[in-house]
């Protein structure tokens, strides 16, 4: 029976030649550049958003981030195109968590009972649109985690579509642009666009969090 020392080296070891065979490869194999690459995916015709949004809207429902999928976005389909498809498959993948933790765990909250965890969820709740847009804009806060914590709350979904939609536009287009640059078109503004749509959002989460309590206890109805 092999020891784990040496199959800890044995993992190690092929982790190293995957990498080298990876380097390799990239060095060796011509690799499209950004206009090519536009260019190419020009050629596919409409099936190439298409399939971008619907693989988009399915990973990101994941802990995966969509960094990668605006980025690439801007690159492949410039920044009109590209910022329209990653705030519709974010808004749907967001949609589709929302439901998930809605179905299965939107009986949590009514369990809490009462301090600081139930008082923090009414005043989510009490400011569903504010507060869905205001998290939306805060880029270190994780897509996915926050798709289905509001998700377990009793904010409404017309509020939670709408602030996600809204939220969503700032800080998507900023990266969106950022990979739209890689072809030659530099914005500079869209860094601008990025912190500024960041700060507003801290901003709106502190008022959120830091506003009275609402004065009924009567929970929301789900709708």
């Amino acid at each position: 029976m092999p020891s784990p020392l040496r199959s800890g080296r044995a993992r190690w070891l092929l982790l190293a030649v995957i990498v080298l065979a990876l380097v390799a490869v990239a060095l060796v194999v011509p690799l499209p550049t950004p206009l090519e690459l536009r260019d190419r995916v020009d050629g596919l015709g409409a099936w190439a958003p298409v399939a971008f949004l619907l693989v988009h809207a399915l990973v990101t429902t994941t802990p995966l981030p969509r960094t990668v999928f605006s980025l690439s976005a801007g690159v492949m389909f410039g920044p009109w195109l590209g910022i329209a498809l990653c705030v519709v498959a974010s808004t749907l993948s967001a949609a589709a968590a929302f439901a998930i933790a809605r179905r299965l765990g939107g009986r949590a909250v009514d369990r809490l009972g009462p301090g600081r965890v139930r008082a923090a969820e009414e005043r989510l709740s009490s400011r569903g649109l504010l507060s869905v847009t205001s998290a939306r804009l805060v880029p270190a806060i994780p897509f996915a985690p926050l798709n289905y914590t509001f998700g377990v709350t009793s904010v409404r979904w017309r509020h939670y579509l709408v602030g996600t939609a809204i939220g969503l536009v700032p800080g998507t287009s900023a990266v969106v642009l950022l990979g739209d640059a890689a072809t030659g078109s530099l914005s500079p503004a869209s860094l601008a666009v990025f912190g500024v749509s960041g700060a507003i959002g801290v901003i709106g989460v502190l008022l959120c969090a830091r506003g009275p309590r609402p004065e009924t206890e009567e929970p929301q109805e789900r709708d």
